[in-house]
């Protein structure tokens, strides 16, 4: 499996996050997948790869040029694809891959986070998504999304879309166990009364 991961780049945070993405890119190449994420070198990022290349696993790196001309890029990467801007990162992250896996972050994560939902919920991404909720990071986004669809703005299948894990060891099963997104993904885009 080609697994994305969207994580983030901080230094500052929390070390328990970091040692958590590295548990998980161990986890994840122990388990035979390939990481693709974005390509970086510090923080979360560079621990998600650390983990996986400490296992023997592929580890995909896409970062654009400007991030490579900055030396953010990491330099022990199975491969490093450098693409021309952060739209073109996204789109390739996302690209042929059998999951997505959301790590505690920032604006550019939850970005891309919420460009796959939306995709997901507009019946072109079919795959799994897995927010792993390391010290409860993402119970508050949970709520606000509960609200979001409470509120009429989603319809209540939406919920349906990603799925909440609070430890790297519940990734796997959880892909494992989540089907594939409804066909008729578009019949439940639009909000119904």
């Amino acid at each position: 499996m080609r697994i994305c991961v969207y994580c983030a780049s901080s230094q500052e945070c929390d070390p328990h996050y970091h040692e958590v993405a590295f548990r998980l890119g161990s986890l994840l190449a122990e388990g035979g997948c390939s990481v693709v994420y974005g390509g970086g070198s510090a923080g979360s990022m560079g621990a998600v790869a650390n983990g996986a290349l400490s296992a023997g696993g592929e580890v995909i790196g896409i970062l654009p040029k400007f991030m490579a001309d900055l030396e953010w890029g990491h330099p022990g990467l199975t491969r490093l694809e450098l693409v021309e801007d952060m739209r073109e990162r996204k789109h390739r992250l996302l690209t042929g891959s059998d999951a997505v896996i959301a790590l505690p972050g920032g604006c550019g994560t939850l970005e891309e986070l919420f460009e796959a939902l939306t995709l997901k919920r507009l019946g072109l991404y079919f795959n799994p998504i897995i927010l792993l909720n390391t010290r409860g990071f993402y119970t508050p986004l949970q709520s606000f999304m509960e609200d979001v669809i409470g509120q009429r703005f989603m319809n209540h299948e939406h919920l349906g879309m990603w799925s909440l894990v609070d430890a790297p060891e519940e990734v796997l099963p959880t892909i494992q166990a989540t089907p594939r997104w409804r066909e008729d993904a578009r019949t439940i885009a639009v909000v119904r009364r």
